[in-house]
């Protein structure tokens, strides 16, 4: 596909995907990424305390995350689109789609039906982690209950299923597992990304799990460069983490085997670990690596 020349007028959006095609973060672009993220989070929680102050406005408060969290991801938006299209038009470096249909022979129906269920089995075998971690701090505990219960469920949702899978996929995958993958080898760019993916959390209860999740998206969009397939697998974990939190019962459990007999959670184990496996030798086996053009 042929580059624009610099004469050509660009109409352009930092929020229309193909705009950051032309820019692959490496190392440094990574860390100035963060950089813009942590910016646009000390934005987004000043535009809320602010509003909270606005007479009338002292109930925002409860819905403060859907307008925060958006906003802590358009600095880097606008960085990302303003570098592609820089790029773009002096014709530097080569254009590698953030997203792409490249399910090889299983096709995106299917694919995307078996990236679901393998990403609940994911979800459930990272129980035996956190099983072992410390007990979480009573402000994350409070956190967590304000998301689940003191927030109305059609706004966590909002916030959870469907603006952390379209942001968070962006960055950490689209941005910059896509870049890192034209720098080094497959597997260190995916356990940077993966890694980088775990920071943006903040704190080890999220993070730990963000991480194994991470690679597993990783790796789905390393074989088939669909960021379509991630951000459904984002979703989904998100969703059913949600979903399970609405009941009183899981929501205080440490763990699985506070509510299933030891052969239950055993079975649950093994059977997670088998539907993972299956499903990495099927992509594997059938999906070749995204490239570039």
């Amino acid at each position: 596909m042929s580059i624009l020349s610099p004469k050509r007028k660009i109409k352009t959006s930092f929020a229309a995907p193909s705009n950051f095609d032309y820019y692959l973060p490496d190392m440094t672009g990574v860390a100035i990424l963060l950089v813009f993220l942590l910016a646009g989070a000390i934005l987004g929680n000043a535009i809320t305390i602010v509003l909270t102050l606005i007479p009338g406005f002292e109930g925002i408060g409860t819905y403060s995350m859907l307008i925060s969290y958006p906003v802590m991801f358009i600095p880097a938006l606008i960085y990302a689109s303003s570098k592609s299209r820089f790029n773009q038009v002096f014709e530097v470096g080569k254009r590698v789609p953030i997203d792409s249909n490249g399910f090889g022979r299983l096709g995106g129906i299917a694919l995307a039906a078996m990236a679901v269920i393998v990403t609940l089995a994911a979800a459930v075998l990272t129980d035996p982690i956190m099983k072992i971690m410390p007990e979480a701090p009573e402000w994350f505990v409070r956190m967590n209950e304000q998301l689940l219960t003191g927030t109305p469920l059609w706004a966590t949702l909002l916030s959870v299923s469907v603006f952390a899978p379209l942001f968070e996929e962006w960055l950490c995958r689209g941005m910059v597992l896509r870049g890192l993958l034209q720098k080094m080898k497959p597997v260190w760019a995916m356990a940077i990304s993966s890694l980088f993916f775990a920071v943006i959390h903040l704190n080890p209860w999220q993070g730990i799990p963000a991480f194994l999740l991470g690679m597993l998206f990783a790796f789905v969009y390393y074989r088939t460069g669909s960021l379509k397939l991630t951000m459904l697998m984002h979703c989904t974990n998100n969703t059913f983490s949600v979903i399970l939190g609405q009941n009183e019962t899981f929501r205080e459990m440490n763990s699985y085997t506070e509510i299933l007999p030891v052969w239950q959670y055993v079975t649950l184990m093994a059977a997670s670990l088998f539907l993972i496996i299956i499903f990495i030798r099927l992509v594997t086996k059938n999906v070749s690596p995204a490239r570039s053009e």
